[in-house]
């Protein structure tokens, strides 16, 4: 097998896309921010984007932190029988 070059960019393709610390997901607040220059806009685009550097610094993604979320709050014990068949 052929020896990939070390300066090949589309091993770059899977990691997210950023502007410089900016989280390209946080990108759409600061264009509504943008768009609708309000003080409650720029807030929430700042949030978004502490959240999202945030999950970054942890190394979460959305999804994982979703999923994360979700497990957290359906706590450790499962039924087996679902509540309508008791």
């Amino acid at each position: 097998m052929a020896k990939y070059r070390p300066d090949a960019h589309w091993r770059d393709s899977a990691r997210p896309a950023c502007f410089w610390f900016l989280d390209c997901r946080a990108a759409f607040p600061f264009l509504f921010c943008l768009l609708h220059i309000r003080v409650w806009t720029l807030v929430v685009a700042l949030i978004a984007t502490l959240f999202f550097a945030t999950l970054e610094r942890y190394g979460f993604t959305v999804y994982v932190f979703w999923r994360w979320l979700r497990s957290t709050a359906a706590g450790k014990r499962r039924a087996a029988i679902p509540w309508w068949l008791d």
